[in-house]
């Protein structure tokens, strides 16, 4: 990646072919942009018609040059941009900006010339940014090969921030909304059509800039998630928060698969997985992005989620504690002896407990906020703090309230955030450094998300030390039956009901004599995954000639239907506390993905599920389960007892181990129901479906 980090973000010289003497011209705002901004390197315009563009000496072409570029900007159109790729490539040129559109996103045509210049980069060696891009921008170094006009509405100031983007729009957005907030931002690239180097390759690029403490992410497609899981790893080795904007919802993604999984671990669920399980902060939009930087910028790394709301209105107290609620965090339980050390430093009537309201007495003593927030600092349960100021005015010392917040935060290092709508107000406190946003929804999602991410970025890696090697039946096409799929989940350690197969009546008898009343009879079919909607599952079988009964009418309905006819089952009831489901399919993009949640009948209407990516581990499957709407039910409701949580945990591990280990062979895997007893009486696969690969 050395290549990315010296030729394209810090190359000794740029070439822009098609260089204008006009600044408000794509060939002239780079030019302008680096004079401006303070490049060092040496700026060759190509451009044959002019001696001199922008006081630099202009070439006929790259030939002409003394030397070869680093970087080139293309900054011309149609088949002259094919053409100065193909120069750039015989030069030498080690990277080359696109600018152009009219390639890969207008259709084949457009996708073929883009290929053609993709192919002609890379046997020369040369990277190819774009092509339909914005360009690149490090104002570290000064060497802008792009031409956006924010950095001309909003003055560029380096800073701590990169921002890696697909879309040049929705990089001068994050840019412009940070430069709003008086952020200092380094890295502004736009990646375009990806034809050759991603976003992914970008941002490890600019996290392993040693000055970047913030890097956000726009994507609309991770082209190269490898490549960012690589980046995310190094940015939690080097404690670099990612943030990132996913848009798009893909319908391909529910479209992938004819099992449950296909439609329960669509794109975006998977996305939020791939995310998480990197340590990645998702986001919906840039202004979510620039809203938190400065919590992220002031180093916050708070130990816990537990939130301390301090205001003068006990009607802001209630509303913290309210939003404190909708974000997940916990409002800490105060000691006595800090509630009592709160408590002489205030009226008499005012509340000592959390939420702590100081009451209006704070007009007539402004040292109530510096007086209240060492007192709480010392309380290990408080990890966050957040101060609600809905009215001040003549007679506030507001800027006291200011100077005492920040001398707090700078002492102890825990997180203050303040909610101030009054612009009066709000001032002195951002001019203290303080993070200030106009409510306390904001300000406690701020505060939420800092300590979400934290935890999240320090949370341990699961391991997977060895793969089961697990094959499929020779021969196997579509998807196996039933009694193949539960078998060869049997063989890597997944509890599966008792069952047996039967190909006559006689068997039938037979193996409800040994299976026991009350059985289950199904018919087997690999040609027929979903049995209950065509009327051959039977429940609660009592006796050998009801099973014998079930056979001969199942065994003349499949030849009815025209299917192949594998047998009859007849297997064991099992009932369990709840039924959930687990799943997995091989993503195009992510590889193997795992699904766990509510299961039963209505598991793709009711969509209650989670999504993991592996390696996981149980505890990592028991977190997810929490997430669920049906997670109060895991603890036992209304006198029933906890769930066997583990027995399900371990289930889910297996079925990850086994979709990786197949290496590619087993499309997806969809166990419903699973049956999970009580704490301690285990779990049960009762139903199971494997398809293959297609070859």
């Amino acid at each position: 990646m050395q290549d990315l980090l010296t030729s394209a973000l810090n190359p000794r010289s740029v070439a822009i072919v098609g260089a204008s003497e006009n600044i408000h011209k794509i060939g002239g705002r780079p030019i302008h942009y680096m004079q401006r901004h303070g490049y060092r390197g040496i700026v060759y315009p190509i451009n044959p018609a002019r001696d001199e563009v922008q006081g630099y000496k202009s070439y006929a072409g790259l030939a002409a040059l003394p030397e070869v570029p680093d970087l080139a900007l293309i900054a011309v159109g149609g088949d002259k941009t094919v053409a100065a790729v193909e120069e750039c490539a015989a030069r030498g040129v080690k990277s080359a900006v696109v600018i152009a559109s009219g390639f890969g996103e207008t259709g084949p045509a457009g996708r073929e010339l883009q290929d053609h210049m993709v192919a002609t980069a890379r046997a020369a060696g040369m990277r190819l940014y774009g092509p339909n891009t914005q360009g690149l921008a490090n104002f570290g170094t000064g060497a802008i090969a792009g031409f956006s006009t924010m950095f001309i509405e909003v003055p560029p100031m380096d800073g701590p921030v990169g921002i890696v983007s697909q879309s040049g729009g929705m990089s001068a957005m994050a840019y412009g909304l940070l430069r709003g907030r008086g952020l200092g931002v380094r890295h502004v690239h736009a990646t375009g059509n990806e034809a050759d180097v991603t976003a992914s390759e970008m941002a490890w690029a600019v996290a392993h800039d040693p000055d970047v403490q913030l890097l956000l992410l726009y994507l609309e497609n991770i082209a190269h998630p490898e490549m960012l899981a690589a980046t995310a790893a190094f940015a939690r080795e080097r404690d670099l928060p990612i943030v990132a904007v996913k848009a798009g919802r893909s319908a391909s993604g529910q479209k992938a698969a004819s099992s449950h999984t296909g439609a329960l671990a669509n794109e975006d669920r998977t996305v939020d997985a791939f995310f998480k399980h990197h340590g990645i902060w998702r986001v919906r939009d840039p202004h979510e992005q620039a809203r938190a930087a400065h919590a992220y910028l002031k180093g916050w790394r708070p130990e816990g989620r537990r939130l301390v709301v301090i205001s003068n209105s006990g009607a802001s107290c209630v509303m913290g504690a309210d939003a404190a609620e909708d974000m997940g965090l916990t409002l800490a339980e105060l000691s006595p002896a800090t509630q009592a050390d709160v408590a002489a430093k205030l009226p008499g009537f005012a509340t000592a407990s959390n939420p702590i309201d100081v009451t209006a007495a704070l007009l007539s003593n402004s040292g109530l906020f510096g007086d209240v927030l060492p007192a709480v600092a010392q309380d290990p349960a408080a990890d966050l703090f957040f101060l609600n100021i809905p009215v001040a005015g003549a007679g506030y010392d507001v800027d006291r309230f200011a100077r005492d917040a920040a001398a707090f935060e700078a002492a102890t290092g825990k997180p203050v955030a303040v909610a101030a709508w009054q612009e009066s107000v709000a001032a002195p406190f951002r001019a203290h450094g303080i993070a200030t946003f106009p409510n306390e929804g904001e300000a406690i999602a701020v505060l939420a998300q800092v300590a979400g991410h934290t935890e999240r970025m320090r949370q341990p890696r699961a391991t997977w030390p060895a793969l089961p090697h697990v094959q499929v039946p020779a021969g196997a096409q579509g998807f196996l039956n039933e009694v193949d799929s539960l078998g060869l989940l049997a063989r890597h350690g997944v509890p599966t009901v008792p069952m047996h197969l039967c190909r006559t009546a006689d068997e039938a008898r037979a193996a409800l004599d040994a299976i026991g009343a009350p059985a289950v009879v199904k018919a087997c079919s690999a040609e027929v995954p979903h049995k209950s909607e065509h009327g051959l599952v039977a429940l609660n079988v009592q006796t050998r000639e009801q099973a014998a009964e079930l056979f001969e009418r199942f065994w003349a309905k499949m030849d009815a239907m025209g299917v192949q006819r594998d047998g009859v089952i007849v297997a064991a009831t099992r009932k369990g506390q709840h039924e959930f489901m687990v799943g997995a399919r091989m993503d195009p993009i992510f590889g193997p993905v795992v699904v766990v949640g509510d299961g039963g009948k209505y598991v793709e209407a009711l969509k209650d599920c989670a999504v993991l990516l592996p390696p996981f581990s149980e505890a990592d499957v028991q977190a997810a389960l929490r997430t669920l709407r049906i997670a109060p039910l895991l603890d036992g409701v209304r006198g029933e007892p906890p769930l066997d949580v583990a027995a399900l945990s371990r289930i889910a591990v297996a079925v990850g181990q086994v979709i990786a280990g197949a290496g590619g062979a087993i499309a997806s895997l969809d166990l419903n129901p699973v049956m999970v007893g009580a704490a301690g009486q285990g779990a049960v696969v009762v139903d199971a479906l494997v398809e293959v690969s297609k070859a």
